[in-house]
């Protein structure tokens, strides 16, 4: 995958959503996954073509776990993006502290904690994360199955408490996609050492997707489509308390 066909959905994901605005402080999240790593290189080449001009900075999480961030340091001084790494003990606590018999939701909270602290800190006001389309997907079924709700990612939301934006540029990007891009770039991944890595409902949800592949090959595309398009829903809806007739989508 080429930077231009990355950088055409990204462009397209801001359009569509408006995710930045003139004067920005955006903060990369960046992990040193290959979603990340895509994002950063994304971000960092939008930054010529966004109408809204915007400054841009990484910020790495070492959860304490010995992960080698250092190859991330000449790549974002070749983009000309400072990158901050906060150092904590996220993976200690969680594991091995703790316990935790069901680490990932700790361990996200934690890690978002930092983010939030380092983006006050250093005075930026909007977190850029590399959640793409697969990952907006497995979200949707993990909650319709697992918490009976119909909910995914956002594109961008507001986080009230920490007074900073969530924008997610890669809803339009799949997986493969990222993959392919990091592959022909030859870029630094930093191997994940999480003790829980593929072990998870999420990994559950992208066996599931393969499946329904095998009998639907477009599942996956029909899913997303869906997701992007709320008004093509027709969801069972209550009657209407004053006047007993059911609502429709044209009455809403």
């Amino acid at each position: 995958m080429k930077l231009q066909k990355l950088l055409s959905m990204v462009r397209r994901m801001d359009a569509d959503f408006s995710l930045i605005a003139e004067g920005d402080r955006i903060a990369v999240g960046l992990s040193g996954g290959k979603d990340s790593l895509a994002l950063l290189l994304a971000l960092a080449a939008y930054r010529r073509f966004c109408t809204h001009p915007y400054e841009l900075c990484a910020v790495t999480i070492d959860a304490g776990a010995g992960a080698d961030f250092s190859p991330l340091v000449p790549l974002c001084e070749s983009i000309s993006v400072p990158l901050h790494i906060v150092k904590t003990e996220i993976q200690p606590i969680v594991f091995e502290a703790r316990k935790e018999k069901n680490p990932c939701s700790l361990c996200a909270k934690m890690r978002r904690g930092a983010l939030d602290n380092k983006l006050n800190e250093l005075g930026f006001n909007t977190l850029a994360l590399g959640h793409n389309a697969d990952d907006a997907v497995e979200t949707f079924l993990l909650g319709m199955i697992f918490e009976g709700r119909l909910n995914t990612l956002q594109p961008v939301s507001y986080l009230d408490r920490a007074g900073i934006k969530l924008i997610r540029p890669l809803l339009y990007v799949r997986e493969k996609e990222t993959a392919a891009f990091v592959a022909e770039n030859n870029l630094p991944v930093i191997v994940n050492p999480c003790p829980a890595d593929g072990k998870t409902y999420r990994e559950t949800m992208k066996s599931l997707i393969a499946d329904m592949q095998k009998i639907a090959p477009f599942a996956f595309d029909r899913i997303h489509g869906a997701l992007m398009h709320p008004e093509r829903n027709n969801l069972l809806k209550p009657r209407d308390k004053k006047s007993g007739v059911q609502k429709t989508d044209t009455e809403e």
